[in-house]
């Protein structure tokens, strides 16, 4: 970069001071927040982030320096716009199995076909026509509270909450049930996935590593 496209002097110092007012506002919002998803808090971090990433790129690009701290961006990427009191919320929920014995899942709809005359069960249809009996007999929390009996294995869950203004119209959005959904929306956000439980077990065995005496050879 040739000097005359290297930042001025001034404009450094006026992302540096961006910087100084974003920390205000954001120290402000935090200290009047309303509840753990206040929205006046999540705009104050974003225009804190970038308030720090501009003056970051331009202290580098000037002075060949950057700044010790980095303000890292929320898990889900994207911080919650909707109403602080909302008066409807939706409830999307995803659940991920395996089909690990399909000779269990078939047996499983077999039983219910056969005491149920309103489940029809065609032989040659396989898991797939299995998984329709069995989620047309049983409740999903049922299933997946004994997913081991219907041969099937967990996956990674996840259950999202989401605030809307009012109550959709009956058969307002079944022609598309999740694409209604706006991420910015999204309350509060639930998720299940054994990296979870490696990220766990990783970190306690790191303590364990940290806390065990050193052996001296004999």
């Amino acid at each position: 970069m040739s000097d005359a496209d290297l930042p001025t002097v001034a404009e450094v110092r006026a992302a540096a001071e961006a910087v100084k007012a974003a920390l205000d506002r954001h120290l402000a919002a935090v200290e009047r927040r309303i509840g753990d998803e206040d929205p006046d808090v999540y705009a104050a971090f974003n225009e804190l982030a970038a308030a720090a990433e501009v003056y970051d790129e331009l202290l580098y690009d000037r002075y060949d320096e950057v700044t010790p701290f980095e303000i890292p961006t929320p898990e889900d990427g994207v911080p919650y716009t909707g109403p602080a009191e909302p008066a409807a919320f939706s409830v999307l929920i995803r659940r991920d199995y395996a089909v690990v014995e399909p000779a269990r899942l078939i047996a499983q709809a077999e039983r219910v076909a056969a005491h149920d005359r309103d489940a029809e069960f065609v032989q040659d249809g396989g898991t797939a026509d299995a998984l329709g009996v069995l989620f047309g007999e049983y409740e999903p929390d049922e299933i997946a509270s004994r997913y081991k009996d219907f041969g099937l294995e967990e996956g990674d869950s996840t259950l999202w909450i989401a605030a809307s203004e009012e109550v959709p119209e009956p058969g307002e959005w079944l022609g598309s049930p999740f694409g209604h959904i706006d991420p910015q929306d999204v309350l509060h956000r639930f998720d299940v996935s054994s990296v979870f439980d490696e990220e766990t077990d990783q970190f306690d065995e790191d303590e364990e590593e940290a806390a065990a005496p050193g052996l001296t050879p004999a």
